[in-house]
């Protein structure tokens, strides 16, 4: 809405300061609701951080013991065959501020030889292990890289919705209100002049009316 738009009456004045109200509160809004998910994500980051780290180095220390048991039973493929595929997974979400953030819950279950132990060794039963763990690490991971995924999302409409309300809608709503202001402004001294004018006039036939009776 430029000025050329915008015609100069009180109504228009009244709509356009109630509108410039709540595009000011709009704007706190979206700047309170960018600082708590600001904050809400970097706890999470801290994390992503650490979680990546020591899955990193579980994966690697879980290949370099299936990579010993192989070399001492032969490729272990089909021994793996004989796990279970994990199905224990349950995905919840918690609101934070309108975002929805997953919570994976991991029914780990009791660890059990499903393989025979008089085909395997050890270095078998640590993999194992550590694949269990890697396991474990990953739905962790899965978790918290989701939730900064969908964190910084909405952080980043957030920061685009609160630079448009302060950089272009609230500067267009003042300059249009002082528009406004000042055309109704001197639209009230020329109305001040004339009637001044006019009662000026008004005086001066009434003086001369009365000068004229006097005669």
């Amino acid at each position: 809405m430029s000025n050329q738009q915008v015609f100069p009456t009180k109504g228009n004045l009244m709509q356009l300061q109630k509108s410039h109200q709540l595009a000011k509160k709009g704007y706190e809004l979206m700047d309170r609701k960018r600082n708590i998910l600001i904050r809400e994500m970097m706890t999470l980051i801290s994390d992503v951080r650490l979680v990546r780290e020591e899955l990193s180095d579980t994966y690697k220390e879980a290949y370099r013991a299936l990579q010993e048991a192989n070399i001492t039973l032969g490729i272990v493929s089909d021994i793996a065959k004989s796990i279970p595929i994990t199905t224990g997974l349950e995905i919840s979400y918690r609101s934070v501020m309108g975002v929805e953030i997953p919570k994976i819950t991991y029914n780990e279950e009791v660890v059990r030889l499903t393989y025979g132990i008089g085909h395997t060794n050890t270095k078998f039963d640590y993999a194992y292990k550590c694949f269990i763990k890697v396991r474990l690490l990953t739905v962790k991971l899965a978790e918290i890289d989701n939730a900064t995924y969908r964190l910084a999302n909405a952080i980043r409409k957030s920061q685009k919705r609160a630079n448009a309300l302060e950089n272009v809608v609230i500067p267009r709503f003042e300059a249009n209100i002082k528009f406004i202001t000042e055309s109704l402004e001197e639209k009230e001294r020329e109305a001040f002049t004339r009637q001044k004018v006019i009662k000026m006039q008004q005086d001066k036939k009434k003086i001369q009316l009365e000068f004229n009776d006097l005669k």
